[in-house]
């Protein structure tokens, strides 16, 4: 009897320990912390094994912005022990939408190289204003491009305005950290930024093992400013009362809804030809909270 109440005991000093203080290295399978002043207002945990829940999400398909080298499908989705797996890998096949002679890039390349996956809320879930928690670890390597990002409803883009939460690429050769904002000039394609980046560095140079570990990306939002995190470091905050399009509208007072994705190589990705293959971008949930 003494042997088991000494074993209870520990197990339960071993929980007080660890409770609501998880293991960087692994899933959070605790439940959704709660917060002053909001209420959870929606979440995806990931805790089924497949394909993510097409309640909540829809998948990119083919060749789709920024010149970038991955075929998107949903193939290389999946989820299990609690965690979205986003893979990209180095394959190679006929572009399908191959168009020889055309001046669009999705159909000038006559194959495929690489494949990965990219998931959005768009037309399922969306919100105007509130506490955006996801937790995720990066691949943080060469040609590797992982974002969280949110796009307003209405209006084209930049016009619907764009928030990264987290975008990862290299910055003339130094990998780095952005977290940015963006809105409508005017013009057709062409973005006002207010960004944020950071080299990896910053992170490595305090851990060592930062890119091993899971991470929280934050967003608090209200109808005054977008301040967004990593855990709990401030990196940007911008000020919504400069982010008004010409024509008078503020893409940053509607709702938004969420992406997530791994992108390759394109105009920011850089080069991921020598980068060891299959590459794995791993987010544990997606939490928001609103007042």
């Amino acid at each position: 009897m003494k042997k088991e109440f000494a074993l209870f005991i520990v197990c339960m000093f071993s929980g007080y320990l660890f409770a609501g203080d998880s293991n960087p290295y692994k899933p959070d399978n605790t439940a959704p912390h709660r917060l002053k002043d909001y209420k959870l207002s929606w979440n995806d945990e990931f805790n089924i094994n497949g394909k993510p829940d097409s309640k909540n999400w829809k998948y990119e398909n083919g060749l789709q912005r920024n010149h970038e080298l991955q075929w998107y499908q949903k193939e290389n989705t999946s989820c299990k022990g609690g965690v979205l797996r986003i893979e990209g890998r180095r394959e190679k096949f006929a572009n399908p939408r191959y168009d020889k002679g055309s001046n669009d890039w999705k159909k000038s390349c006559d194959s495929i190289n690489y494949t990965s996956s990219s998931i959005n809320s768009e037309g399922i879930h969306s919100w105007l204003y509130g506490r955006f928690e996801i937790r995720a670890r990066i691949p943080a390597v060469k040609g590797s491009w992982p974002a969280i990002w949110t796009l307003g409803v209405d209006q084209p883009w930049p016009s619907n305005g764009e928030i990264d939460m987290m975008e990862f690429y290299q910055i003339n050769g130094i990998p780095s950290i952005l977290a940015n904002a963006a809105w409508g000039t005017g013009r057709q394609y062409i973005a006002k930024w207010d960004g944020s980046n950071l080299a990896l560095t910053h992170f490595t140079g305090k851990d060592k093992y930062w890119a091993e570990k899971f991470h929280i990306w934050r967003m608090d939002w209200d109808k005054d400013f977008v301040r967004l995190y990593l855990d709990d470091e401030l990196l940007n905050e911008i000020d919504l009362s400069q982010t008004i399009n010409p024509d008078g509208f503020n893409p940053f007072h509607q709702a938004h809804y969420i992406l997530l994705n791994l992108a390759l190589g394109g105009d920011n990705g850089g080069d991921p030809s020598q980068t060891v293959f299959p590459i794995v971008y791993e987010i544990d949930y997606v939490r928001v909270y609103q007042k």
